[in-house]
């Protein structure tokens, strides 16, 4: 038998049932009991992630389109560098080759020609490969692909240029001239740090655009975050009608005290005129 009235046992009181105890923001997740299954959250986290193949598989994909789509554009670059770059107008003179106009900037021309038309494919295809990569945010692979395609259709855009012109073999032309005749030099560039125009374009325009127009991402949460406004669970708001007390001013509805809990003496027991321990007496 049991005496009436009895407090029950401190050690086997359940703080969790107490209303007002809050949560440890910082305590570890409690450990899964044996033969459990584990929450799904917690399974599709410890998931293996993809592998390095797979990661890799669609940058070399959007880096090698990146490519072709540039020695695409570099074969229209040949034709115009053709059809716009000035021609040198040569003279036959005996067994003399002379220019035509020995005061002409034709070389010098043809220079700026193929310069202005690696600028506008720089232009072009940095543009049209933020376009199309905009979505999943870019990425390195799209640099690369710009720089690695822009140099090679810049080099085929010149070496292309230079056999779809006029031949380059003046003897043979000569002949067929003959004394007195006109014949045009082949196109070439005198500087061939122009071919570095179009990569370096193309790197600058597609980092102007993805600074000023590219997916942003939102910063994660802190590690700590919570429920509460500062990471921390919100305490228990007081029932309406309750007073301003403070926790040693609760007491519990069925008069028990448990641990933890702290209940203030009570006024009528006290002598009067005494002091509250904390409290300096009255004269």
């Amino acid at each position: 038998m049991t005496v009436p009235n009895t407090p029950p046992d401190p050690t086997r009181a359940d703080v969790d049932a107490v209303p007002d105890i809050t949560p440890d923001p910082y305590a570890p997740p409690p450990a899964p009991d044996a033969g459990t299954l584990p929450p799904a959250g917690l399974a599709v986290a410890q998931s293996p992630g993809p592998t390095l193949k797979e990661r890799l598989l669609p940058e070399l994909r959007l880096g090698a389109g990146t490519v072709l789509a540039c020695i695409a554009v570099g074969l229209v670059m040949a034709g115009l560098w053709v059809w716009l770059a000035p021609k040198v107008p040569l003279i036959v003179d005996g067994d003399r080759i002379l220019y035509a106009d020995p005061e002409g900037e034709q070389r010098a021309g043809a220079d700026a020609v193929f310069v202005l038309i690696a600028l506008g494919a720089g232009l072009l295809t940095a543009l049209g490969a933020f376009l199309v990569t905009r979505r999943r945010g870019g990425g390195i692979a799209v640099a690369l692909g710009l720089v690695i395609g822009g140099l090679l259709g810049s080099v085929g855009a010149w070496r292309l240029g230079r056999w779809l012109g006029p031949s380059d073999n003046l003897i043979a032309e000569a002949r067929r001239v003959g004394n007195g005749g006109h014949f045009d030099a082949s196109i070439d560039l005198g500087a061939l740090g122009a071919l570095l125009v179009w990569p370096m374009v193309a790197m600058v325009v597609l980092l102007a655009l993805s600074a000023a127009f590219g997916k942003r991402e939102e910063d994660p949460p802190p590690y700590w975050a919570g429920p509460g406004p500062y990471g921390v669970a919100a305490p228990h708001a007081p029932a309406e009608g309750a007073g301003a007390a403070g926790p040693e001013d609760a007491v519990p509805s069925d008069g028990v005290a448990r641990p933890g809990d702290v209940v203030r003496p009570n006024d009528a027991a006290r002598p009067e005129g005494a002091a509250r321990p904390g409290e300096r007496g009255q004269d």
